[in-house]
């Protein structure tokens, strides 16, 4: 196929079980620390609109590990209902205890999921059959196509070669979210296991895009989806000079939101200078952004006119 030009490159698209750009949502919550389900469906309208495809619920920068079970449903239940029709609305079902985690994929899929993202048991270290068989029961136990998670800086444990290879075989394993900073490695598996593969890291995308992954699963998102999604259809188009270019636009906006600070803190801070969130409460052991945080998050918001599209 000839190329466009000197700085393009027209390559296939690749699948897209769980859409191109999803961000990881936060949890709204009340100055109370009660889960704000008004909010979360403003909040996910908004993302919606603002250009992802795909929302990830219950994941850990939605605070997972402190949120409960009627929480985590109520909140599936309300965005599916508010956006379900535009967007893949996945949901986490993360624990290190798999009966746990069996049940939180069940009720994911009684209450409107549209998919699963599975990570790799964290703290108690399991060996590699361990993992294995834990995701399966959790695959298993459920009928929605799975994204698994690798992310062994938070879990303690990664998911090894043989193991992904296993797991790929399942017919409802179809995609990997990968957080592991090797990205080369990445790369090899995509080609090995057929998998489609989403960029994990936002400071990675671009390189993930443009070596064929399907898409990105992204914090940053919260406040750029739009660049996202734009970044996407260049690639797509073979517009890799375009790509390049939003990139480092997005550069700076990036690393004020995940460069030093936790990334479900710094996006509620985003989202509330921002107007759309009434409050950027956390649940302990996070605490909120400190007054340098915020200083520094909002001459980067400023700079880069993210505070102008404020809610009306």
């Amino acid at each position: 196929m000839p190329m466009r030009s000197t700085n393009t490159e027209v390559s296939a698209r690749p699948s897209r079980t769980f859409g191109s750009v999803s961000v990881a949502m936060v949890t709204p919550m009340h100055p109370d620390g009660s889960v704000d389900i008004p909010s979360a469906r403003r909040l996910a309208r908004h993302l919606v609109d603002s250009g992802c495809d795909a929302l990830v619920l219950n994941g850990t920068t939605g605070e997972s590990p402190t949120t409960h079970q009627p929480e985590k449903d109520e909140l599936v239940t309300a965005v599916v209902a508010e956006v379900g029709d535009e967007a893949m609305i996945i949901a986490g079902a993360g624990s290190n205890d798999t009966a746990h985690a069996v049940r939180i994929a069940e009720a994911a899929q009684r209450t409107g999921a549209h998919g699963l993202l599975v990570v790799s048991p964290y703290y108690n270290r399991p060996s590699q059959e361990g993992v294995y068989r834990h995701i399966r029961a959790i695959v298993d136990a459920v009928d929605l196509p799975v994204m698994l998670y690798d992310i062994p800086g938070r879990t303690g444990v990664a998911i090894g070669d043989e193991t992904l290879d296993r797991l790929a075989e399942h017919p409802r394993i179809r995609a990997v979210k990968d957080a592991t900073g090797n990205v080369p490695q990445g790369f090899e598996r995509m080609r090995r296991t057929g998998l489609e593969f989403y960029s994990g890291d936002d400071n990675l995308n671009l390189a993930w895009l443009t070596h064929g992954a399907s898409g990105v699963v992204s914090v940053v998102g919260h406040v750029v989806a739009g660049g996202y999604a734009q970044m996407v259809r260049a690639i797509d188009d073979g517009d890799l000079r375009a790509a390049r270019d939003l990139s480092a636009q997005l550069a700076p906006v990036c690393d004020a939101l995940m460069g030093g600070g936790q990334g479900a803190v710094m996006a509620k801070a985003a989202l509330t200078l921002q107007g759309w969130l009434p409050s950027a409460t956390v649940r302990s052991p996070l605490v909120e952004a400190n007054d340098a945080e915020i200083a520094d998050l909002r001459i980067a918001l400023t700079i880069h006119a993210l505070l102008e599209d404020t809610p009306r």
